[in-house]
């Protein structure tokens, strides 16, 4: 035996630390054991955080992988530590959240033979990864991690999952960790083409009604400063996706507003009257596009994407610019004249101020007995920071908080986007404070998605991260609850919940706790959350059957959105 050589798992933990890995967000077990012995003499260089559940670990993963723009890292034992991931993985891969999933799996000799807590963990997360490798030798785990973090976190990110058997983990190896800058057949950067850009850009000059959509692409590639400096030249009105939100301050003078099935009037209405339709780092998610079919037939597409798979997937591109948006947005620049469309804004104004006289005043400062999700919000944005991080889950609660709170900066917004994963608040809300504890992270959740990783609370008790948590209480799955209204003649089929005593189950984790019923109380609470400075749950009784409006119900146009 060598004395220079270490066991397998071991090198999963010094290959992490080599990444400069902060936190790992895992549960153990059984097969994940021999590194989680190792990780002990470690604690000094890298933070575990034991949250309650495996999803909670990966959700945690994802929060702190979305605010920091690093990779996420979180580790789970065998059989159901692993098929507990895949939620969190198939998240994260539509989302394009970075993250490295390590997993214990059964001795090698076992494999196959239904041993206790085996499972085909990559071939079940194949459809939900980026990259997923088993690696059965010591000497393949650290090129593996290497390999995962450079797939997890280039071109368009996702997530990795690394399975590692127990008796690598034991075996004893050479640890000699090299960073991997490069795969053969991997290219994540595609070349950005001049030839796009001239084409492009000269759609951009002569276009009359031009209107320019951002996504999440934008923050992934880094590319604020580049959009705005293409705004500010061009003159063009812009609106952002559910993930792209916070790419663009809403302060901006181009800004308009939000798209999608639950975003702005505007925006959403005059999609089918622009000429040239430039969409930057977004993919036509159906919850933006409507009917497809009736989706900005009369504009000319740009489409900005670094993903050729995206390219002409959805919707068919007159100039698509595969490459990297921060590079594609910079050579437009230079190209593209300087240019106002007053006669289009005011267009979008009219617009948004209908939306404001039968939505926004009704939503934001109620006249009605019972509270609603947006005056809740409104005064959120009363007391919080500029670069306060919202995080939230997936409902009725969710498309208010977006509608309503004041992003100025970017990576701010944190939510499930593609996947629409119910319980993914509080866990990421966990991550995402991780990151920064003197930035303000607030967590809206429904009563319905609370108690999907409610246990989570257990987690943000023993880090002590002071998490704001806003518990939006109709006793409702209110989303569902909307379209059972709406579409299926209120037979409200199995979405009533009877729920438990929250503030007491906030208190039993050591939360500071408030609870709210009236109106006249609701601004002091605020104020009193945002000045604690640890943990707190407040809980806020709304309106049981209160609806989210704009809306465009589903196989409609965007053009038929529905105020009311």
């Amino acid at each position: 035996m060598n004395d220079s050589q270490i066991r397998g798992a071991e090198i999963v933990i010094k290959s992490l630390v080599a990444e400069n890995a902060k936190f790992i967000f895992g549960y153990p077990g059984g097969a994940i054991m021999p590194v989680y012995d190792a990780l002990y003499d470690y604690m000094d260089q890298i933070q575990h955080i034991l949250t309650r559940h495996e999803q909670g670990a990966i959700h945690a993963a994802q929060g702190y992988a979305r605010v920091s723009g690093k990779v996420g890292v979180c580790m789970a034992t065998s059989g159901p530590g692993a098929t507990n991931l895949i939620t969190g993985m198939a998240d994260a891969l539509i989302d394009s959240t970075p993250l490295v999933c390590i997993t214990g799996q059964v001795l090698s000799p076992l494999l196959g033979t239904d041993a206790f807590q085996e499972t085909d963990v990559v071939g079940i997360s194949m459809p939900a990864t980026k990259w997923n490798i088993q690696v059965r030798r010591v000497e393949d785990i650290a090129p593996a991690i290497a390999k995962g973090f450079h797939i997890a976190r280039s071109g368009r990110p996702g997530p990795v999952l690394i399975d590692i058997t127990k008796d690598a983990q034991v075996a004893l190896g050479d640890y000699n960790y090299v960073p991997c800058l490069n795969i053969r057949s991997y290219r994540p950067y595609p070349k950005v083409e001049d030839s796009v850009i001239d084409a492009a850009a000269k759609l951009i000059n002569n276009a009359k009604r031009p209107y320019l959509l951002y996504g999440q692409g934008v923050i992934l590639g880094k590319a604020e400063s580049q959009l705005k400096a293409f705004l500010d030249k061009t003159g063009i009105p812009a609106a952002c996706t559910l993930l792209g939100t916070g790419a663009l301050s809403e302060e901006h003078p181009n800004y308009v507003g939000k798209l999608g099935m639950h975003g702005n009037y505007a925006p959403n209405m005059l999609t089918n009257k622009c000429d040239v339709l430039i969409s930057v780092g977004m993919r036509f998610d159906d919850r933006v596009t409507g009917d497809v079919k009736r989706y900005a037939k009369q504009a000319k597409v740009i489409h900005l994407e670094l993903d050729p798979a995206e390219i002409n997937k959805i919707v068919k591109a007159e100039v698509p610019i595969l490459g990297d948006c921060k590079v594609s947005l910079e050579k437009l620049v230079e190209k593209v004249d300087k240019k106002e469309h007053p006669e289009w804004f005011k267009q979008f104004r009219e617009l948004e101020a209908e939306e404001k006289r039968v939505v926004v005043g009704n939503d934001l400062s109620p006249t009605k007995n019972g509270l609603t999700m947006g005056e809740v919000i409104r005064h959120i944005n009363e007391f919080k920071a500029d670069d306060a991080i919202l995080v939230t889950d997936v409902g009725q609660h969710q498309m208010v908080a977006w509608r309503y709170f004041e992003y100025k900066n970017s990576r701010t917004q944190v939510t499930s986007g593609g996947l629409g994963t119910m319980g993914f608040s509080l866990p990421a809300a966990l991550g995402a404070q991780l990151h920064d504890y003197s930035k303000e992270v607030i967590c809206v959740v429904g009563d319905g998605g609370i108690q999907m990783t409610i246990q989570e609370l257990g987690a943000i008790m023993q880090t002590k991260a002071p998490v704001k948590v806003v518990l939006l209480n109709n006793n409702f799955l209110g989303m569902v609850r909307q379209w059972q209204q709406l579409f299926f003649d209120k037979r409200y089929s199995f979405t009533e919940l009877d729920n438990p005593d929250f503030i007491k189950i906030a208190e039993a984790y050591n939360f500071k706790v408030q609870k709210v019923d009236e109106r006249a109380e609701l601004r002091q609470a605020v104020a009193e959350m945002f000045v604690h400075d640890g943990p707190y749950f407040l809980e806020v009784k709304v309106e049981k059957e209160d609806n989210v409006f704009p809306m465009i119900a589903t196989g409609s146009s965007v053009e038929e959105v529905r105020l009311k």
